[in-house]
């Protein structure tokens, strides 16, 4: 089993649930990922790091840095960040607040990030896009260059075209419906 389908079979055992829910959007769904229990396991953290980094080279944005929205773009940042120094070309994390600091130096943007990067935002559930733009305007805010996007599971129906009108690239690890088959699949194996 290579290593994105052995990362879509963890997040179907760990990160989805079937059923009827309410999203952050306000959407309703039939179903329902929670990428953290498999994005921050370590079995999670090396497979994300693996396809991620993957997905990034073949996509030819030679980022300098990777981040997005704390606390579900921080295990991927990380795993990549990881991945990327094992693999002899460095490329770093960072953490977008949702908020600046009310102490300390006030930042909202956290992790080394210098104004000549070249940095992807990294979303682990994508709905609507909309939280990442948001992460996307504070990095810019920053001043630092914001090149692509990229979601292990966009379950949008629009995003791509969000972020298009962004002058940005969405990179996709999953489908939602992929996932979705692949989490019915397994609950008819049961």
């Amino acid at each position: 089993m290579n290593h994105r389908d052995r990362l879509k079979q963890l997040l179907v055992e760990r990160s989805v649930r079937l059923g009827e829910f309410t999203l952050a959007s306000g959407a309703r769904s039939n179903y329902y990922i929670d990428a953290r229990p498999t994005t921050m396991s370590a079995e999670g953290q090396v497979l994300v790091g693996h396809v991620a980094l993957e997905l990034l080279r073949q996509s030819a944005l030679d980022p300098t840095h990777v981040g997005g929205l704390t606390m579900g773009a921080d295990p991927i940042a990380y795993a990549i960040a990881h991945r990327s120094h094992l693999d002899g070309h460095s490329i770093d994390g960072f953490s977008v607040r949702k908020k600046a600091k009310e102490h300390g130096t006030g930042q909202r943007v956290e992790g080394g990030l210098t104004p000549e990067a070249r940095c992807v935002m990294v979303e682990d559930s994508m709905s609507t896009g909309n939280s990442t733009l948001v992460a996307v305007q504070a990095v810019r805010e920053f001043g630092a260059t914001v090149i692509g996007v990229l979601t292990l599971v966009d379950r949008s129906e629009n995003a791509t075209a969000l972020f298009a009108a962004e002058g940005l690239p969405l990179l996709s690890v999953f489908t939602g419906n992929e996932i979705l088959e692949a989490a019915r699949a397994a609950a008819a194996n049961d």
